[in-house]
């Protein structure tokens, strides 16, 4: 089963799309899956043949954040906001197509998960229930998290506002991070602002600091 044509069917099934709407989209599809497989390239995973499978859940929720994304892009918001719809109705994710998600990036079992504005670095990885955003009720004036490279973020966790994560960090299960600092190649457990932040190298996880680094 191709993903543009499933797509397609879904977008005229819950929304009405008509021919004049389903002919905006163009070589969005096509687009959508290139982006997707390049992102999904970057990680192992035993189900990931090269091509995006509209019936594994991870990789259709990849290729209809790249659908909403270009359509958004492409200045189809009404289009984008249909595909943004179906990835809610489909796989209980939030991945506003407004919001920049890097070129390489990907989920593993995503329900819950809502990725808000932030800076997001390369090879990105979540799992269920994780939010990144702000923590000031929406106002765009204020910082937002930003994550860099290689991070991945277990279920349940959060990142919020005026937070910088570096890179090589895992943020565990449940870890809440508001209005702090994480270094570089660490592990971080518990809750703002009690943080415990732990090393983790090739010599072997060590602690680093307990409390975590406040910006």
């Amino acid at each position: 089963m191709e993903a543009g044509k499933l797509v397609v069917h879904q977008l005229r099934l819950m929304y009405g799309a008509d021919d004049a709407e389903i002919g905006k989209l163009g070589s969005m599809p096509d687009r959508a899956e290139q982006a997707a497989v390049r992102a999904l390239s970057g990680f192992e995973n035993k189900y990931f043949k090269g091509y995006v499978d509209p019936l594994n859940g991870v990789m259709y929720t990849n290729y209809l954040y790249w659908l909403s994304r270009f359509c958004y892009e492409d200045g189809q918001e009404d289009l984008a906001a249909m595909v943004y719809g179906l990835n809610k109705m489909l796989h209980a994710v939030d991945l506003f197509y407004a919001i920049k998600l890097p070129d390489v990036w990907s989920c593993e079992h995503p329900l819950g998960t809502v990725m808000g504005r932030a800076e997001y670095g390369e090879r990105f990885y979540f799992y269920q229930g994780c939010t990144v955003g702000g923590s000031d009720g929406g106002n765009d004036a204020r910082p937002r998290p930003v994550i860099g490279d290689d991070v991945t973020m277990y279920s349940n966790s959060k990142v919020l506002g005026n937070s910088n994560v570096g890179n090589g960090v895992i943020i565990a299960a449940n870890a809440y991070v508001i209005n702090q600092s994480v270094p570089d190649n660490s592990i971080v457990f518990g809750q703002s602002p009690n943080l415990t932040i732990v090393k983790n190298d090739k010599a072997g996880v060590q602690a680093v600091s307990n409390g975590g680094l406040r910006k």
